[in-house]
């Protein structure tokens, strides 16, 4: 009755559609009362993430749910952690592995650490995921004396297939947000998510604009070799990137050597506005603090401007019917724009317009009018107070 009990168990915790970890530690503390001898449980599963490779879930029956690891993606294929353990076995046979106290270790520290554990059987089994690329495996572990008898090995392996679907129904969900989220930005992927997907279906809203474009690049991009260059824009997208999410922006568009990025306005403009300049500053210092390492390895410095404005977009998709984007449109953004363009002529990193200036609460540098590309009347614009490196 055990797994009929868990069937119907399932189906009710599916439609309060709570977190995975919950259903998880519920799962394994009825598999535990129902005499199983359990002393450590896992799931692990791969996800599909720039930075994240995947996450195992672990559950103790004294600690209840321990806390999640998460597996950096970065070289984790290559790591000996990978390449000594059971999962490397179950991924590349797609079969159950077992280890019974006694048998040998097979150079594997996790076999070793269970042993020090008491732990007397050891099994990994694979989740038969429809998508079965990539890892899913749930494992369990025990001290009673001889191990899991054949019952519980059954048992064991109906109840992990049983629990299968919930697990890739959630984690689908969380690669799909995960990915939107890295591609289009969090608030635009939920957006997307929930299911603003029809072309033109675009809202206003009020925003700063933030644009910036490194100088130089086309120059840099013909002295190094292609890589270095992917590398050294990498570089200072995470610094510019880091500075902008840290005050709220978000970035909706990289743009070559550049990026367009929008902190809408909710309540008060000068809150907003003046977390947009506190952005552009410590992505400026951010890229500044990069001059040693650069030098050091003989590259050139890095510089870039800001345009910054405040005004109406419209948001939302646009393109064709095949292929979509997610971004931002208007006169606005095109003010933005011009005046990043406008650093280059005035030798100033960051330029502001008049409704920018007027909105920010805090002083900002007059640099006179100019007339911008598109635009008919010259543009009033202000920069930085204080010393400013171009």
């Amino acid at each position: 009755m055990l797994i009929a009990d868990l069937a119907a168990w399932l189906v009710e915790e599916s439609e309060r559609r709570g977190e995975l970890s919950s259903l998880f530690e519920g799962f394994c503390t009825r598999l535990d009362a129902a005499g199983l001898g359990l002393w450590r449980t896992t799931l692990g599963l791969e996800t599909l993430h720039p930075e994240l490779s995947g996450i195992m879930l672990r559950w103790h029956p004294q600690a209840g749910m321990l806390e999640p690891r998460k597996t950096p993606r970065a070289g984790v294929l290559a790591s000996e952690s990978y390449l000594r353990s059971p999962v490397k076995v179950v991924d590349d046979t797609g079969r159950p592995f077992r280890w019974r106290a006694g048998e040998p270790m097979l150079g594997m520290p996790l076999l070793a650490e269970l042993a020090g554990e008491g732990v007397t059987d050891y099994v990994m089994l694979p989740l038969p995921f429809l998508d079965g690329s990539r890892t899913a495996v749930m494992s369990f572990a025990t001290r009673a004396p001889g191990g899991f008898t054949a019952e519980h090995y059954r048992t064991l392996a109906q109840a992990a297939r049983l629990f299968s679907p919930w697990a890739e129904r959630v984690l689908l969900r969380k690669i799909a947000l995960g990915l939107l989220e890295a591609y289009v930005g969090p608030a635009a992927g939920r957006r997307v998510y929930d299911g603003q997907i029809e072309r033109g279906d675009v809202e206003t809203i009020t925003a700063a604009i933030l644009c910036c474009d490194l100088r130089g690049f086309t120059a840099l991009s013909d002295r190094l070799p292609r890589r270095e260059v992917v590398g050294l824009l990498n570089r200072w997208f995470e610094v510019t990137g880091a500075a902008i999410e840290g005050e709220g922006g978000e970035i909706l568009k990289f743009m070559g050597d550049g990026l367009l990025a929008v902190f809408p306005i909710e309540g008060e403009p000068a809150a907003t506005c003046g977390r947009a300049l506190l952005a552009a500053e410590a992505a400026l210092a951010g890229t500044a603090a990069l001059d040693p390492e650069l030098v050091a390895a003989g590259h050139h410095t890095l510089r870039f401007g800001v345009g910054l404005h405040r005004g109406d977009v419209e948001l939302g998709n646009i393109g064709t019917r095949t292929r979509l984007d997610f971004t931002v449109i208007g006169p606005a953004v095109n003010m933005a724009s011009r005046l990043e363009s406008l650093t280059k002529e005035l030798g100033e990193p960051v330029v502001a317009s008049a409704a920018f200036a007027a909105a920010v609460g805090r002083r900002m540098r007059p640099l006179g009018s100019y007339r911008l590309r598109g635009i008919a009347e010259p543009v009033a614009v202000f920069g930085l107070e204080g010393p400013a490196f171009a």
